[in-house]
């Protein structure tokens, strides 16, 4: 079999005259080219690599052969936490299941908003907008936007913070996302986890439970710490009707105990419904400015849009907060378009991990809602349209609630719902735990959210976890109304 060689630097030669190859020569080193090599400061030597026959295997030799099944992988520690069992996962897989393959299923688990036919209008008018500008229509799809977002959309949504608000931002405070959760995966792992000097900084909640989206998102563990609820009743200890309300005392001893990087909440809360009044938002902004650190406020479903909130509560934003807004709850989940107005250092960094984590975002979100942007229409969508139409829905749902377990005889409460679209159940006396009335209830085609998902970063196990639920509202009225009833049910049967 021939040998192949390889050519190593030698001393320099004066050039000579290249002579062309005949045809008998090609393939081979002629003489002409090894000068040619001599010239270049390269000699040849012998290699001891064998060139493969034509149509052999090839260099795989024969006592090596390809398993069936393919490798064994293994994955780094951090690929073990991303792939480890998470509550948002089950509750996206059981949300596609049910979206998708299993049309009976009844679904009262995850976070979909509803069909507002209003809305829907509008986003098919803008769609076919789009589509007789052809330019528009072509740029959205067929060109990439800065990682930081599209200019033209940070710009309009600056200036409509500043007319509106009097807020003092410009476009280089903004930062467009792939959807909210990954803001926040990007937030909290720039915020908290090791830092130079082998500090290690956390995430502080200042109220538990808290958005089940958040529980996985650290690269380290315990990059968490919550803080119990003070749990108060505001139609008195006989009603029905709970609220949970912040125990400042315990946020300030955990800012005392622990190395935190910042202070997080959602207004209106996932899961259920509270919304922080003005003075707990004003109070918690007074305390994370006192040591240094930003608060992150995540208005998925608050203000100044989608705007979804049945009490009033003021939009909020200061040099040290990170405010996250969303389309998703607007109506748009498939944009997939998550949107940050943070202090610019906070906002370019976003920038920087888009661009490293997915070269840039999905414009098409950022270009359907831009004239709504522009004109500030988009303010207007939450108080006029999705605000009368949860409300009503979760009036409807309440009313159902009390009607069903009453009639089970189940020891029951709900939190009060003052925004989004969930009502949260705390179901006490049961010889069940919540993740167990939730497999059961599944078997009998009924999706719920099990709260032990959200009660993450607490020191200790609280048996309050083990008692709730969360269900979604957003389905139609049938839907919602016999999930209800199938929940009664079953929770009856396991009522002590």
């Amino acid at each position: 079999m021939s040998r192949s060689t390889l050519r190593q630097p030698g001393p320099r030669k004066p050039g000579k005259p290249v002579e062309s190859a005949s045809p008998a020569q090609k393939g081979t080193l002629s003489p002409s080219r090894g000068e040619r090599d001599g010239e270049r400061g390269l000699t040849s030597i012998p290699c001891s690599a064998t060139v493969p026959a034509a149509g052999s295997k090839g260099l795989i030799p024969d006592s090596l052969p390809i398993p069936a099944s393919g490798p064994a992988l293994e994955f780094s520690l951090t690929g073990q936490k991303l792939t480890a069992h998470s509550g948002i996962r089950d509750l996206m897989d059981d949300l596609g299941r049910a979206m998708t393959v299993d049309p009976h299923m009844l679904m009262l688990g995850g976070g979909n908003p509803a069909l507002v036919p209003e809305l829907q209008a509008l986003f098919r008018e803008r769609m076919r907008e789009l589509l007789d500008h052809g330019q528009a229509f072509d740029r959205m799809l067929a060109n990439y936007e800065p990682p930081q977002g599209n200019p033209r959309f940070l710009k309009a949504l600056a200036e409509l913070l500043q007319r509106t608000f009097g807020w003092d931002v410009g476009p280089q405070n903004i930062a467009v996302t792939t959807g909210g959760q990954s803001a926040f995966f990007c937030l909290f792992n720039l915020l908290a986890g090791r830092f130079e000097g082998g500090r290690r900084r956390k995430i502080l909640f200042p109220l538990a439970p808290e958005y089940i989206g958040y529980a996985d998102q650290g690269l380290e563990e315990g990059l968490f710490v919550a803080c119990h609820p003070d749990i108060t009743w505001p139609g008195g200890a006989g009603s029905h009707l709970f609220k949970y309300r912040i125990d400042f005392l315990a946020v300030e001893e955990a800012l005392r105990r622990e190395d935190i990087g910042a202070i997080a909440a959602s207004r209106p809360t996932n899961p259920t419904g509270n919304v922080l009044t003005d003075g707990e938002v004003a109070r918690l902004s007074a305390l994370a400015a006192a040591h240094g650190i930003p608060l992150i406020l995540d208005n998925a479903y608050g203000a100044p849009f989608p705007g979804i909130m049945f009490v009033p509560a003021q939009p909020y934003w200061a040099p040290h907060v990170i405010l996250t807004l969303s389309l998703s709850k607007l109506g748009l989940p498939g944009t997939r378009t998550g949107i940050v107005v943070a202090p610019e250092k906070i906002a370019s960094a976003i920038g920087s991990h888009t661009a490293i984590m997915g070269l840039a975002n999905s414009s098409v979100g950022q270009q359907l809602v831009l004239p709504w942007v522009e004109s500030g229409r988009i303010l207007q969508f939450g108080p006029n349209i999705l605000r009368p139409f949860y409300e009503a829905k979760s009036r409807a749902a309440a009313a159902w609630a009390s009607e069903c377990f009453e009639a089970a005889g189940v020891d029951w409460a709900m939190h009060t719902s003052e925004g989004a679209f969930f009502h949260w159940l705390w179901l006490r006396n049961l010889r069940l735990t919540s993740r167990e009335l939730y497999q059961r209830l599944k078997a009998r085609k009924v999706l719920t959210v099990p709260g032990e998902y959200f009660f993450f970063g607490l020191p200790n196990d609280w048996p309050h976890r083990h008692e709730c639920l969360r269900i979604s509202i957003s389905q139609p009225a049938q839907v919602v109304r016999q999930g209800l009833e199938l929940i009664a049910d079953e929770a009856a049967k396991h009522a002590r």
